[in-house]
């Protein structure tokens, strides 16, 4: 279930509460990824994210992105669904940062405007899904709700339909996604033509049984 995005207040920790807190979410992981808190006060720790993508997405060879080659190099497809990301992220770090990050870690090279990250927790036996604001810290999040995803959970989609930034996607993106369609849109006429072949040569066998000299 989508919601609306709560005004949730962010409650300031301080040092001492930040330093309990990381202790028993260290004492609660299962997978080792455990928080690590600086003399500074500022912490690490990791992040899963859910990768939920309806669109096709631009991915740069690291090759290419290293020398900034043209976008003839760019190559567009769907990521599988359900695929899921782990980042090395700071407590100081951003929505909008751990976006870019996670584009950045697999060379995707389209717009991180397009892009934004949902929070996914369950409360009352339902299942909430709410976007996250650009400024909001996803590993407070993390440290707050502990390391179990079944109590919270990160989602990457894009922005829905009504608020997305056009502008940000570039001529050869659109182009690709054309083609995209047009392929799936002809994959799945032949396979309708397939299976209506198929009902036709078994009406024509069955009308040759039934109209057969006997």
């Amino acid at each position: 279930k989508d919601v609306q995005k709560e005004r949730e207040p962010h409650v300031y920790l301080s040092k001492e509460e930040v330093k309990e807190k990381i202790q028993s979410y260290n004492s609660s992981v299962t997978d080792k990824l455990k928080m690590t808190l600086n003399a500074n006060g500022i912490y690490t720790g990791f992040i899963k994210v859910q990768m939920e993508l309806c669109r096709p997405i631009t991915v740069q060879s690291s090759q290419s992105q290293a020398r900034c080659a043209p976008s003839s190099t760019e190559t567009a497809f769907y990521l599988p669904d359900g695929c899921v990301n782990t980042l090395h992220i700071s407590s100081t770090n951003t929505v909008r940062e751990v976006i870019e990050a996670l584009l950045k870690k697999f060379f995707v090279a389209d717009n991180p405007a397009k892009f934004a990250l949902y929070k996914r927790c369950h409360k009352e036996d339902q299942v909430y899904t709410c976007k996250l604001s650009d400024r909001e810290h996803p590993l407070y999040l993390r440290l707050v709700a502990g390391p179990k995803t079944e109590m919270l959970s990160f989602v990457l989609r894009e922005h829905e339909t009504g608020e997305v930034m056009w502008e940000a996607f570039s001529i050869p993106e659109l182009q690709n996604f054309l083609r995209i369609l047009d392929k799936e849109e002809n994959d799945q006429l032949q396979i309708l033509k397939n299976r209506y072949a198929a009902y036709r040569g078994k009406l024509e066998e069955a009308l040759r049984g039934v109209l057969k000299p006997g």
